[in-house]
């Protein structure tokens, strides 16, 4: 008689998806901890240059662009090993940076020496570097990539370069220490944040001229302690999430009105925010109390605390795929 061999079912096991991450950049401990986005926890934390500080992601999240300040360099890293891969040369003090549509050039702010670099990644050279206002730290480029805006803190400006030419052809004065820079609305409106100032100057991208300006009041607060730094746009560019830096909140401004519509309490010294894929989430970095308050954009309210490094400063969001 033959036997007939047995067939065992053995079930295949699932790979688990991974969770989109939120990165953040930590200028005391020299780390980047990174957040699964599902768990809200700390799942790695990775070492990298001297107070790193501006953080962005190439368009297809496969290198992360990391702005090492006191190390005079932006490392590019690896964001599946954590491995620094090289280093871009960035001119002195690098703060802030940002990447041009095209997933090649790089912006960056060289706070101590008055310039703006601009630094082409492929090849790993620097094409041009621009004489600014001093101290400059603020970067933004326009969707359409034919613009760049660089803000200067002692100078109190937003200069508009042409990146063809890689030349200002445009200088506009904010309030005192102007510290971010985004344009909405498909690229029709810049917005500049004025942390001394305690205001955000809204301007016609297509004249240069000031729209309006926003100012903010936080109950119970003095206001030199009301101090806007970093913002990001929520879905459809319809609010704007504020960090209002030592007064410890979050400002939601109506984008359409440019009323402010809320304050949401958060950690010390609110630096810099970022949203995860739907933008339900936002991510605030918090100096001084070492964390990152999670908010919740439909409640508008925060939802959890989680501890990170020293000092955190940048976020950027990863998409994993999972």
């Amino acid at each position: 008689m033959t036997c007939k061999p047995i067939l065992l079912a053995i079930p295949l096991l699932a790979t688990p998806a991974l969770a989109d991450e939120m990165w953040i950049s930590n200028e005391k401990d020299d780390t980047l901890s990174v957040i699964d986005i599902e768990t809200l926890e700390v799942v790695r934390t990775i070492d990298v240059g001297e107070r790193p500080r501006g953080i962005t992601f190439s368009k297809d999240y496969s290198v992360l662009y990391v702005c090492a300040s006191d190390s005079d360099t932006v490392q590019v890293i690896d964001p599946d090993s954590g491995e620094v891969l090289h280093e871009l040369p960035s001119g002195e003090d690098p703060e802030q940076f940002v990447l041009h549509p095209d997933d090649r050039h790089l912006y960056i702010a060289n706070e101590d020496d008055a310039i703006t670099t601009v630094v082409d990644t492929e090849s790993r050279t620097v094409v041009a570097q621009i004489s600014v206002g001093i101290e400059p730290e603020g970067m933004a480029v326009s969707p359409d990539g034919k613009i760049a805006i660089t803000t200067s803190e002692t100078t109190n400006m937003a200069h508009w370069i042409d990146t063809e030419s890689q030349e200002i052809f445009a200088n506009t004065l904010v309030d005192s220490r102007p510290r971010h820079a985004e344009f909405i609305k498909e690229g029709t409106e810049l917005w500049v944040s004025a942390e001394i100032g305690g205001t955000i100057s809204v301007f016609d991208v297509a004249t240069q001229d000031e729209i309006t300006k926003i100012d903010f009041a936080v109950d119970g607060v003095h206001p030199d302690r009301v101090q806007p730094v970093g913002f990001e746009m929520t879905a459809g560019d319809t609010h704007a999430y504020v960090a209002l830096g030592p007064s410890n909140h979050i400002a939601v401004v109506n984008a359409e009105t440019y009323e402010v519509e809320d304050y949401i309490l958060v950690g010390r010294r609110v630096w810099h925010l970022d949203f995860n894929a739907d933008r339900s989430l936002a991510f605030t970095t918090n100096g001084v109390s070492g964390d990152v308050t999670v908010i919740d954009v439909a409640s508008r309210e925060a939802i959890k605390s989680i501890k990170v490094g020293r000092f955190p400063w940048g976020a950027a969001f990863r998409p994993t795929g999972g």
